[in-house]
């Protein structure tokens, strides 16, 4: 059985951040699961037995090869998509991390194409399609993001 498909997935992302307030965007390779080529923060679903804070420092690491300084629960949103002409859906849990630019390296090469900082008003395109709705959790969480 396939999460986001046949049953309800949960998962976390995470808005990594620095002390200048810009912002870690990692751009999707083509052996992603969807939305290829995008622009996305850092993410992955809950595994059994994990707590959501937990999963996300995980995924941090696994992704990002380090861990957070600081991880602050953003809020929650219910992402009902279609891709490829099949529903998902997915249960996501938005953090902000504060880390530290020089610990961060590529720790996902087959998913993650390329990683850049970014202020929050000089965002890259295409961005993925939830980007926008999580940021704006993130925002009302993280003063320094304000723009």
């Amino acid at each position: 059985m396939k999460r986001g498909v046949d049953h309800i997935g949960v998962t976390v992302c995470f808005y990594c951040y620095d002390d200048a307030g810009r912002l870690l965007l990692q751009k999707r390779s083509p052996h992603c699961r969807d939305e290829q080529g995008t622009w996305d923060c850092g993410g992955g679903a809950v595994e059994f037995g994990e707590s959501f804070e937990e999963a996300a420092i995980r995924e941090i690491y696994e992704e990002y090869c380090c861990s957070p300084l600081k991880l602050t629960f953003c809020g929650v949103n219910n992402v009902l998509r279609t891709h490829n002409n099949q529903k998902t859906h997915w249960v996501c849990l938005v953090f902000a991390a504060h880390i530290n630019p020089k610990d961060v390296s590529i720790g996902d090469p087959k998913k993650i194409e390329d990683l850049k900082w970014f202020k929050t008003d000089y965002l890259p395109q295409p961005l993925h399609s939830m980007y926008l709705a999580h940021l704006a959790l993130v925002k009302n969480q993280v003063a320094s993001l304000q723009t």
